[in-house]
């Protein structure tokens, strides 16, 4: 397996272009299961996750094509693809595919909704916590589907099709709302969701399904009505910044101290963490081209917060920000509301020399005068990069093994750092 060394103490200065959103890309690529014509996604972040869906997919009878860059496009621009599932020729999603990343799961929606029929294998991914896909499946039944459980495989049937219905979740879930709007867009008749996700990628999938042909409104609010089509059309949609590779680089400045500019995002998408980083004493601007993040001299000032569904303080910063919070001036506290198994990274924390105790939900964190560099091991996809952040800040030398972790979420990680004066080299295994 690879290993990234890291040689702390360097602060960052210059630009980092942010890649299109690894949780919109997946969703969308999964929607290209609900028609026949071509659907042609840019901006697609060049991503391991990204990579195995595309297998997932094609295992179904997907094809797919990389669009080559255009003039005038950065090499950092994003892939375009194009898929195209006129030919399904197998509606089983297997254990071997389905196993390493939970959300190709979410293809039985499509599969479903279009085939009338999906068998697709319980899922896995990162070990934070069950995470169990029971709300997906209520939702489907609310649909008309009839699902059983056979031999680790979820079989999913609507031999007359699927039907609108009222799906109310009992809590918010992005993946709940996601697998029901796909299944939902082919129903005969009216779905409204409620408690629906708020997530900025729930908006995008919105608008590139209605792009394709479906008619959803309400998208980005706790109510979603859709009003079912009898198919789906080809469209063009570009996949969001990814908020999540934002907050993260935002972390990372903060923690290393300099001045650098995030290209190709916005603000919007993620102005809890970004207050909240502010909160610590960092300097947070918006520019023509993103947005400004600032750091020189001074201490962190130590923030409390607690993760929240959009458009609180997302789960997916919570890692990183703890590894921000390490060295601050004071105690933090964090409390981690939406995962039950997500404070893996405080043992690989503490091997840099970070002093944090937990109890229960609430991590309390000590901020310490100085991190030292050590060998660790990533445990799940934001965890790994919370030990990059630490890193840039520790002194000597600090060796992150197990960095598929990384390459699952986030794209041109080192060359990125690295243009900005970080000292961050990839070993090959």
């Amino acid at each position: 397996m690879d290993r990234i060394i890291i040689r702390g103490g360097a602060s960052l200065n210059g630009a980092i272009p942010i890649s299109g959103a690894k949780n919109a890309a997946l969703p969308l690529m999964t929607a290209s299961l609900l028609t026949a014509e071509t659907l042609e996604l840019a901006n697609v972040p060049r991503l391991a996750d990204v990579q195995l869906l595309l297998r997932i997919l094609g295992n179904h009878g997907v094809d797919h094509t990389i669009v080559g860059r255009r003039p005038g496009e950065s090499a950092e621009a994003g892939q375009t693809l194009r898929l195209q599932a006129s030919t399904i020729i197998d509606t089983t999603a297997p254990y071997e595919l389905v196993s390493r990343m939970r959300a190709s799961f979410w293809v039985i929606a499509p599969l479903l909704a279009r085939f009338g029929e999906a068998r697709v294998s319980l899922p896995g991914g990162c070990a934070i916590g069950t995470r169990p896909v029971d709300l997906l499946i209520d939702a489907l039944q609310a649909l008309g589907a009839e699902i059983e459980i056979d031999a680790g495989y979820v079989v999913a049937r609507a031999k007359d099709g699927l039907r609108g219905a009222r799906i109310t979740f009992p809590k918010v879930t992005v993946s709940g709302t996601h697998v029901a709007m796909m299944a939902a867009a082919l129903a005969r008749g009216e779905t409204v969701i409620e408690n629906a996700a708020r997530e900025p990628e729930i908006v995008d999938v919105a608008d590139c399904l209605n792009a394709m042909g479906a008619k959803i409104t309400g998208a980005g609010t706790p109510r979603i009505a859709i009003s079912g089509v009898t198919s789906l059309h080809g469209a063009r949609h570009a996949v969001l910044p990814d908020r999540i590779e934002t907050g993260t680089y935002a972390m990372a400045v903060a923690m290393a101290g300099g001045d650098v500019t995030l290209e190709n995002t916005r603000a919007d998408l993620l102005q809890s963490a970004l207050d909240v980083v502010a909160r610590a004493g960092v300097e947070i601007s918006e520019t023509p081209s993103g947005i400004r993040v600032r750091r020189n001299g001074g201490k962190l000032a130590p923030v409390d917060v607690t993760t929240a569904p959009f458009p609180g303080f997302a789960t997916d910063l919570q890692a990183q920000f703890m590894a921000l919070m390490t060295r601050a001036d004071g105690i933090s506290h964090i409390r981690e509301t939406i995962f039950e198994n997500r404070f893996m990274h405080v043992q690989e924390l503490a091997r840099l020399g970070a002093r944090i105790r937990l109890d229960g939900d609430l991590a309390i964190v000590e901020g310490v005068s100085e991190l030292r560099g050590a060998p660790v091991m990533a445990t799940d996809l934001r965890a790994s990069v919370s030990l990059v952040i630490a890193a840039l800040a520790a002194e000597g030398e600090t060796t992150i093994n197990r960095v598929y972790h990384l390459d699952r979420g986030f794209e041109a990680l080192e060359s990125k750092l690295t243009r900005c004066g970080a000292q961050v080299e990839r070993v090959r295994a």
